[in-house]
This record gives C-alpha cells, structure tokens and sequence, in this order.
C-alpha cells in the first residue's frame, strides 16, 4: 500500500517507520529540522531492544508533492487536525481512505464534517514514544498497539487491507467489534493518567503506587466510564479495574504527551482530554469533579503556552 502519515512524532514515525521498514510506500509529511533529518539521513527508532533506520519513499512539508495515496494516517495532535484536514486534499484520490489515530473521542466527527462521512474510519492508538532529536524517536516498551474500523463495524475490504498492512509489518493491529468502545476505552487510560501525570509532574510508576493519586486516577477513570455509558457506548462492567491493571503492567518512567508537552511549556491537548470530560459531562449531565480539578489545575500552564 501507499500511505501518508500526516506527522512523523511518536505515533505516526514509529508506526511510519514500521511500515516502511516491511516493505510498505510509506511518505512522512513532516516539517523543521525533524524533516531536514528525515530527508538527510532516515528516520531512525530506539526501541528497548534495537536500534534502526528507515528511508521512506518521501518526506516533505507539501501534501502536493505526493499525489494519491491508499491511506492518510492522521497522526498530529488534536489542536492540529482542523489544519491538516485542510491540507490533506492534494493526497485524496476518490478510494483514499482517512485513519485517524488522534487521542481523544471526537477525531473522526470532526474529520468527516470536513472530508465526507464515508471516507474517514475510527481509530487510535497507544504508544510510549516520542521525538527525542530531529529525526530519532525513542520509544519504550512493548505495548504500542493500532485499533480502527467503519462507523458501522462493518468489516469492509479496504479496513482489512490496512488491516493486513499493519499486522505484515508486525504491528499489533485490531479490528475490534465494537470500535467506539475501543475508542472509549482508551480514552479512559490516557486522560487520567496524563492529567494526573502533568499535575504532580511524576512519572506513571509513582502516581500508579501512591494510594493519594492512585484513588484520584481510579475517580477519573470511573467518570469517564460513566460519561461513555450515559452517550449509549457499551463498556465491560469491569473496564475500571481492568485499566488500572493494564497501567500497572507498564513502563515505570512512562508519562503521557500531555504531561511532557506542557511540562516543556509547548501547546498540549488539555482542552480534547480533562477539557472534553468536563464539557461532555455537562452536556450528558454527568458529574466529573475529578476531571474538572485536573482541567483547572493545568488550564493557566495551556492557556501560557498557546499565548491565551
């Protein structure tokens, strides 16, 4: 296949880089000094255990440069994606089809309402990575995972083909039964334990064996259990527990991009994680006091770093 990553940062250049590696036409629309190394020497991934390059069929800050691809892989961050939807256009051929792998759960509504319903898939991600110099990412342990699929999850051709991409290139991809509860799911790991992670400004292995900000990360975690129901999304009753085992099993010194964005004082997606939870529990009428706390502590460091 022939595939674009709109951003080459820890999701979409490890992935990228995976891809291109197995064989996949893999182009990187990327910008600055991570771009100029791109193009000057490859994409290079540190992983636990290995170390290596790839040299994709091209990298460029111009989607006009690429023409029609199979897939668009949208990997910027939230506060980027009315942008990138914007420019995506010279890349879209009438089968191309757009994966999403923001984090987050209103992605893909606000892609179709710019690219049409019927091009744009459900998806997300979950990786340890990051840029840690132009043209290198870093990247720690083995859970990095891709889950996408139709709106309707239905399992049409073109969501096994990407589908089979992926897994040839040793992704661990999945093409759940239930999408939107993925989705979800993951949206209740990733913004507890990044809003917990940027307001004590500790790695995962300290805030996961404290019992203070354990019970703060379990709070969060149930409210947004609870947020997901009351929209109609059909949750495990255990999900809970099942995230904080899941937290448990990872990497100790992990911590969230939310929490290393604002951290370095760079604009973060507060507002698409606690920001949603709270705005979205007004609107379903569900309490999120947790959500709402953490929203308030980070929002003067966000609003700093965006010159609000």
């Amino acid at each position: 296949m022939r595939l674009a990553f709109v951003g080459a940062g820890g999701v979409g250049g490890l992935f990228g880089a995976q891809l291109a590696r197995a064989g996949q036409e893999v182009v990187f629309i990327a910008r600055g000094a991570h771009l100029d190394a791109i193009r000057e020497e490859g994409l290079t991934v540190h992983a636990d255990s290995e170390v290596w390059t790839v040299k994709p069929a091209l990298a460029t800050d111009d989607p006009r440069e690429v023409g029609p691809v199979d897939a668009v892989v949208l990997a910027v961050k939230t506060f980027q994606l009315e942008k990138a939807a914007a420019q995506i256009g010279p890349m879209l051929g009438e089968d191309t089809v757009v994966l999403p792998l923001q984090n987050g759960v209103e992605a893909r509504e606000q892609l179709a309402a710019t690219l049409g319903e019927e091009r744009v898939l459900v998806g997300l991600c979950g990786t340890l990575s990051w840029i840690a110099a132009p043209g290198r990412i870093r990247s720690l342990g083995g859970t990095h995972f891709v889950r996408f699929g139709e709106p309707d999850n239905g399992k049409s051709a073109r969501v096994q083909r990407l589908h089979h991409a992926f897994v040839d290139s040793g992704i661990r991809t999945e093409v759940p039964d239930d999408v939107h509860a993925a989705l979800w799911e993951k949206f209740l790991f990733v913004v507890p334990v990044g809003g917990v992670g940027a307001v004590t400004r500790a790695p995962i292995g300290v805030t996961r064996a404290l019992p203070e900000t354990r019970a703060v990360l379990q709070s969060a975690m149930q409210e947004i259990a609870d947020l997901a129901r009351a929209g109609g999304v059909r949750l495990r009753d255990d999900i809970v527990e099942r995230a904080l085992q899941f937290m448990d099993g990872l990497d100790a010194g992990g911590t969230s991009s939310l929490q290393r964005d604002l951290a370095a004082g760079r604009p973060s997606e507060l507002e698409a994680w606690n920001g949603a939870a709270v705005r979205l529990g007004r609107e379903r009428g569900v309490p999120t006091p947790t959500h709402g706390f953490l929203y308030a502590s980070l929002l003067p460091q966000h609003r700093a770093a965006t010159g609000a």
